[in-house]
């Protein structure tokens, strides 16, 4: 027999896939039998990608404005770093995936390394 606590978790297990599967499946329901997609979710599909990674951007540098990796002594190398190496990939390669994935290798490499 389950203890309550198991119970609860697999219950909040079992209602997040729900959900995002749900969430996941509603545009291929919405949006089946040929139908056309509505300009403003066309919109939102073309400019939710740049905006989500400007506002990453801007949360990773922000630690640097902040001061926050000047009194840990990073002076904002790793956030700088990974910036930089971010928009050069992103530059060269055209894939936002790469440079992110790249960038935050980057970046979690030089802060639990050497500082």
């Amino acid at each position: 027999m389950m203890d309550s606590q198991t119970l609860n978790i697999l219950l909040v297990i079992f209602v997040t896939a729900t959900v995002t599967i749900s969430l996941r499946a509603l545009p291929f329901l919405l949006f089946a039998d040929e139908k056309k997609c509505p300009a403003v979710i066309t919109y939102i599909g073309k400019v939710l990608s740049p905006a989500a990674i400007a506002m990453l951007a801007v949360y990773c540098l922000l630690a640097v404005y902040r001061e926050q990796s000047f009194a840990d002594g990073g002076f904002g190398i790793p956030e700088l770093t990974a910036g930089a190496v971010v928009v050069l990939l992103h530059w060269w390669k055209r894939n936002p995936l790469l440079s992110i994935i790249c960038g935050t290798a980057l970046y979690m490499l030089i802060v639990q390394n050497f500082f």
